[in-house]
């Protein structure tokens, strides 16, 4: 089998609105069900990014918190994102124990993953990689890869116009 074709997208975003409206934009512009898979350290972003997928989705982004302690979290009905934060998670079998197969089931439903290095093992090939780290204050260099084929590379070749 030939390996798959990537594309990947590096940008920098000046604050975190602006970090929150990237994601924003993103999440506006995909066909769900989605996944985004979160890499990055402590205080890159990653919250920040998850509530401007969020308020991609229509939702209050301000409502959404950091799901550190609660594993998972979910916002929405009718398009719905379901946070997830591995931080805490030993491995992928304690994400498996919490549902993720039946998270990868469910239609409009945009998931997002923090941490997910953690879990990688779990995480679909077609998913949208998303490393963010501070190049700055509030500066944050971030890098999207994805795969092709999969539903983030219309929204990936988007970016550049």
């Amino acid at each position: 089998m030939p390996p798959q074709r990537v594309i990947k997208r590096s940008l920098i975003t000046e604050s975190p609105s602006e970090t929150r409206e990237l994601a924003c934009r993103l999440a506006q512009a995909v066909q769900l069900p989605a996944v985004i898979a979160l890499v990055g350290p402590l205080g890159a972003g990653k919250t920040v990014f998850v509530k401007g997928l969020g308020q991609g989705l229509g939702l209050d982004g301000d409502t959404i918190c950091s799901a550190t302690f609660v594993i998972v979290c979910e916002y929405g009905t009718r398009r719905t994102l379901v946070h997830v934060d591995a931080y805490r998670l030993a491995g992928p079998e304690e994400l498996a124990a919490v549902g993720w197969d039946e998270m990868l089931e469910r239609p409009n439903c945009l998931i997002a993953v923090e941490w997910a290095n953690r879990v990688a093992e779990l995480v679909p090939p077609e998913a949208l990689r998303v490393h963010l780290a501070p190049a700055g204050p509030s500066r944050r260099k971030i890098r999207l890869g994805c795969t092709v084929p999969g539903p983030w590379v219309a929204v990936l070749d988007d970016l550049d116009q």
